[in-house]
This record gives C-alpha cells, structure tokens and sequence, in this order.
C-alpha cells in the first residue's frame, strides 16, 4: 500500500533491539540523580569493579532496572493485545481495554484501596488483575449465553460493562472522599514506586500472553479477512476467538495490574509497527511489542523529568502527546 514502507525483518528486528537497548540505557540514567550512560553501563556490566561508583550501583539495580523493565513490559504487552484486537475486531480504533479489561481493573483496584485488604506490595495489583479478568469472563460469558458469537456482540458486550464499571467506581470515589487522591493516583497509571515485586508477579503472565498471540497469529489472520473467509478455511471461530481474548486479556490484565490505566500505546503501537511490517500477525505483534516497549520507556523517561522533581503520571503523559500524534498519523495516513 502506499505510504508504507515494508521493511525485511532482518531490517526492522535487530534496530528496534537496538534502540529499545539505547533507550532503556539511558532510561537508567535519568530521574532525581543523573547518570551518564557509561556509569549505567559499568554499574549493570561490573557492579563490583575498581572503576563502578557504588551509588550507581545503588541506584540502578535497587531504584531503576526493575521499572524501567516494567515499563518495557507492560508497553510491549499493551501493544500486543492491542494488534491482536484490532485484528480479530478488524477495526483500527480497538486498544487493550476493548471488552471491560480496564473498567474491571478499575473497580478491583478501588475496592482494595478502599477496603484496605492486604496481600502485601500486591494488594492493589492483585485485585486490579482479578478485577480486569473477572470482566473479560463476564463479557464473554454473557457474548455466548446471547448466542450472538460475533465480533461485534462482543465488542458491545465489553462497552457496555465497561461504562457500568466506570460508574461505579466514580460512585465509590464520591462516596469515599478520603480515598479519592490514591484511587485517582491508580487510575491515571504510572511506575512510580513500582519494583521488584510488580515485575516478577506481572513479568511472567505478560511474556506468557504474548507468546501465546504470537503463536495464534495465523488464525488472527484469518479472522482479519472476515469471518466467512475463516470458516470457508475451516477455522473454529468460538474456539479461536476465545484463545485470542484469552491471551489478549492476560496481557492486559498482568500490565494494568502493575501499572494503572496507561491509554494509547495499545492503541497507536500496532499502527505504527504496520508501517514497516505490514499486517501479517508473525511478524505484527512482534513488531507492536518491540515499539509499544520503546514508546513506553520514552514516555516514562519524559514523565520523570519533564516537571522534576515532580513526576508526571505516565497515563497523563501518553493521552496528552499520543492523541494528538495519533491524530496527525491517520490525517497523514488519509492523505497519502
């Protein structure tokens, strides 16, 4: 098509590595105390060596590595669900959050504010998981007791208990006045505080969910065609649209979990990763993950010190420089 430039993946591939590598790096060194990017190198490559200043050490193991790699993560995973919504919906407009994933993580992570329920570190991101995957289940289950198994029943399904949700929650927060500064905190999404223990509770079902879209991209593919033309290939449309929202809402939910409502990437990776890679799914939602990683890290690198030492919430961020990008993009796109 014109407009795009299709690259090879021997192209594409090893330079978005290499620039999530670069950007990631320097992620490392920005933020209260800076550091250059040759003192991040010799802090992650020689933590003990004669030249490696020990408060880098410090800083980039204990404060840095493990939320720059989350927000890595939970970029790449938004992106991901994201490519394989908009594909199995065939629509460009479809995000992560399409069928009640961000409503029920919402409402799950209210209630844990407010009723001060304690797992440990985990208390909000634990019941933001179990929220956003409780209302995936509810859309679904209610798609399939409707017996209108369509793309667009589901769609419609997930809107409208994402609205009911929505509700709620603005209900509970009117209602829990005291509350409202940390529930708005979480809504807005962000890293800060995030360490360690977010990364391994939402690294695993993360990495999990996307090998699992990459491996369905094939009947992905045949659901962007439109459903006739994947049941004229044989391809069991219940079946294969549960293991895609399946492994779509895991992502999602795993990325929520650790990070809040963070808007755009989801939506605006995949279109952008089309650019260069066309719509093949094998080689799309690699290519989402890889740029919603690196959008990710540059709007949390920009979020820590745009205001500093005030932090900006990363969700505030992104909806504030992707909406209107995205804008341009499909003004841009339309034009060509």
């Amino acid at each position: 098509m014109t407009g795009r430039l299709r690259l090879r993946p021997a192209i594409w591939a090893p330079a978005l590595a290499i620039g999530l590598v670069v950007v990631a790096i320097l992620s490392l060194g920005v933020g209260a105390v800076w550091l250059s990017p040759s003192e991040v190198a010799r802090a992650l490559l020689t933590p003990h060596g004669p030249d490696t200043i020990a408060t880098a050490v410090t800083i980039v193991w204990d404060l840095r590595l493990a939320r720059v790699l989350l927000a890595a993560l939970v970029g790449a995973g938004l992106a991901g669900a994201g490519a394989a919504f908009q594909g199995m919906f065939r629509t460009p407009l479809a995000d992560p959050f399409v069928i009640g994933a961000s409503g029920g993580a919402a409402l799950g992570a209210t209630l844990a504010i407010l009723g001060k329920v304690s797992f440990g570190v985990a208390t909000v991101p634990t019941a933001a998981f179990v929220g956003a995957m409780l209302a995936v289940m509810t859309v679904y289950g209610i798609t399939l007791a409707s017996g209108a198994n369509s793309a667009t029943a589901l769609l419609l399904a997930g809107a409208a208990l994402s609205t009911i949700l929505s509700a709620v929650v603005s209900l509970l927060m009117l209602m829990n006045d005291r509350a409202i500064q940390e529930i708005f905190a979480w809504l807005l999404g962000g890293f800060s505080g995030r360490s360690w223990p977010q990364l391994t509770m939402s690294g695993p079902p993360i990495l999990a969910g996307l090998a699992m879209l990459w491996l369905l991209a094939r009947p992905l593919d045949a659901l962007t065609s439109g459903e006739e033309t994947a049941r004229s290939l044989g391809l069991p449309l219940n079946v294969a649209r549960g293991a895609i929202v399946a492994a779509a809402s895991l992502v999602t939910a795993a990325a929520v979990a650790a990070s809040g409502l963070i808007g755009f990437i989801g939506l605006a990776a995949p279109h952008i990763a089309r650019l260069f890679c066309g719509s093949s799914h094998a080689r799309l939602i690699p290519a989402s993950a890889l740029v919603g990683a690196l959008l990710l890290l540059i709007a949390d690198s920009a979020a820590r010190t745009l205001i500093a030492p005030t932090e900006l919430p990363v969700g505030v961020l992104t909806a504030l420089l992707g909406g209107p990008f995205f804008l341009w993009m499909l003004g841009w796109g339309g034009s060509r």
